[in-house]
């Protein structure tokens, strides 16, 4: 099973949705740099659930404890463990579930594969796996920061509304994290309204980085864009990932695709700041197509472990959208893939 990811920067997770806990360790980061994990704590704190009426309603603190690898609030140059323990587990909410194959999750898939499936929740397939992508990618944004790039995202769109603006400033104003007021309000209704016909609903989440200098990312095979897309993909319930303006250039003619270059730089930022795999010091802007949740109290057609027929309603603590939550996990994902572009970066110049 696969749970590294990152060559120079690289993080791997640990833990299960129902288990006793969950976290990261961080191999590669330098030593010397001030983490603070106050400001991981608040990076965890948007990524919990219980936050909304839009949200599962476990009940999670999500405090973040580190292990190893801070001393004095630096980087030591050794591997750090950063670990939140899970206090709201119910695996007994499962038990009658262990011998059905939910619609949308991976229990068929992980039973093919490996002749046996954690049951307790989704296992390694929750969503619960991703705060230790969150914690990780905190401490890469700090680090980050040193170098002058800033990563944020928010919802742009749920079921059929769009948002329509960027204020950045009003993604922690709302509960579904929209950089749009007046779209938030209507994503948020019709979040509630899947909810209460017991359904859900999916969207799309976009993400940000400004300050990434041109030059970072390795062609042929490691292009900034590949790593942000393997990345991105990785996203439990992500089904999509564009850069840039994405599906849309294969509408488009080659005049109105490409970017011009003047005097003063880019004209426009249709590649989302990246050019054969390298960065063009614009910003990266990426996308990502976010299922709708596959837990849901409707009835359900599936088949049980031995194959027979059965009808499935799933019950319990689910999220009707997951887009406010992975707003946060793909921003964390973004840093990860910067970290280690910077760090490969860095290797190459011999800084």
């Amino acid at each position: 099973m696969s749970s590294a990811f990152g060559r120079l920067f690289t993080v791997t997770t640990f833990g299960e949705s129902h288990g006793p806990a969950v976290g990261v360790v961080i191999d590669g980061a330098p030593p010397g740099y001030a983490i603070s994990l106050e400001a991981a704590q608040r990076e965890l704190d948007r990524r919990r659930p219980a936050q909304s009426a839009v949200t599962s309603p476990r009940r999670e603190a999500d405090t973040v404890h580190a292990l190893s690898g801070l001393f004095e609030g630096r980087t030591t140059g050794a591997p750090i463990c950063l670990v939140a323990y899970n206090e709201d587990a119910r695996p007994a909410d499962y038990e009658k579930l262990k011998d059905v194959f939910r619609p949308g999750h991976a229990d068929f898939t992980y039973q093919a594969k490996y002749g046996l499936r954690d049951w307790r929740g989704s296992g390694r397939a929750s969503g619960r796996e991703t705060l230790g992508r969150v914690a990780a990618g905190a401490v890469a944004r700090q680090l980050l920061a040193t170098v002058g790039v800033r990563v944020i995202g928010g919802t742009v769109a749920v079921g059929e509304v769009l948002a329509e603006r960027r204020d950045w400033d009003e993604v922690e104003r709302n509960a579904v994290r929209c950089p749009d007021a007046a779209a938030a309000a209507a994503m948020e209704r019709g979040i509630l309204a899947a909810s209460e016909a017991r359904d859900s609903v999916g969207g799309v989440v976009e993400v940000v980085a400004a300050g990434v200098p041109a030059g970072w990312g390795d062609p042929t095979m490691d292009k900034l864009d590949a790593k942000l897309a393997h990345a991105l993909m990785s996203i439990p319930a992500v089904k999509g990932v564009e850069i840039g303006d994405g599906f849309a250039l294969a509408r488009a003619r080659g005049s109105q695709a490409n970017d011009a270059l003047g005097p003063g730089g880019f004209a426009t930022n249709r590649q989302g700041g990246i050019l054969g795999g390298i960065s063009t010091g614009q910003d990266v802007v990426a996308r990502v197509a976010v299922k709708p949740a596959s837990s849901i109290g409707r009835p359900q057609s599936t088949v049980d472990t031995s194959g027979h027929p059965v009808t499935v309603e799933i019950e319990g603590r689910h999220d009707p959208c997951i887009c406010p939550r992975v707003v946060s996990v793909a921003e964390a994902m973004v840093c990860l893939v910067l970290a280690d572009a910077w760090l490969r970066q860095r290797a190459l110049r011999g800084d």
